[in-house]
């Protein structure tokens, strides 16, 4: 997956005026490959909504494509690259909200208010595909922090915390966003069976502490 330009936010560039791009673009490829990329994407996502993670087998998903297992193991790798690619389109579409969006998520609110609204759409983004972003986030060894998106993330929270004045603004945001990994959330949510809305209120309230 490659970064393609997104929509300038004032509060989504550093100080040296680099832009941060919208993640998860497809990335161009012939049409027999476009074609067969989609043919497992939906094949996935039927399965997905079927069964959950637990169907996303790769003998499953070949043979619901209609395409050899070949063809899944070079485009995604393996179950957790299916994951990632299933929530790609979720994902920019919380990313051009971010960029582009109303406030207080969007450009135009003071940077804590940004900060909240991120940590509330963040939490509901990952909660609602709570298993999908697990998978791909664990699948492999160090899985959350190479995932294409991870640094877009990162940057976001780092230039609102360094916009508002607080110390170590990088090790802040990464500090925060590992609150918001979904074995994390997981733990929280499942396990505790916290309730997500109210979760999300109380690490809006952490977010915003960062600052101090």
């Amino acid at each position: 997956m490659e970064e393609r330009s997104g929509p300038e936010s004032g509060s989504s560039t550093g100080r040296g005026g680099g832009v941060l791009p919208v993640v998860g673009a497809p990335v161009p490829e012939r049409a027999d490959a476009a074609r067969n990329r989609v043919r497992v994407l939906e094949a996935a996502a039927a399965l997905h909504a079927e069964g959950g993670v637990a169907a996303l087998t790769t003998d499953a998903v070949a043979a619901r494509a209609g395409v050899g297992k070949g063809t899944i193991y070079r485009r995604f790798t393996d179950k957790g690259g299916l994951a990632a690619a299933l929530l790609d389109e979720r994902g920019r579409r919380l990313q051009e909200r971010m960029l582009a969006g109303p406030p207080p998520l969007g450009p135009g609110a003071p940077p804590l208010d940004r900060l909240a609204a991120f940590v509330v759409a963040y939490v509901e983004h990952t909660v609602g595909s709570l298993d999908l972003v697990l998978l791909s986030e664990t699948a492999t060894p160090g899985g959350r922090l190479a995932k294409p998106v991870y640094p877009f993330w990162r940057r976001h929270v780092e230039v609102l915390l360094e916009e508002a004045g607080a110390p170590a603004p990088r090790t802040r945001a990464e500090a925060l966003l590992a609150a918001l990994a979904a074995e994390q959330l997981h733990g929280w949510t499942v396990t505790g069976g916290r309730a997500p809305d109210e979760l999300a209120a109380e690490l809006a309230d952490v977010a915003r502490a960062l600052a101090r």
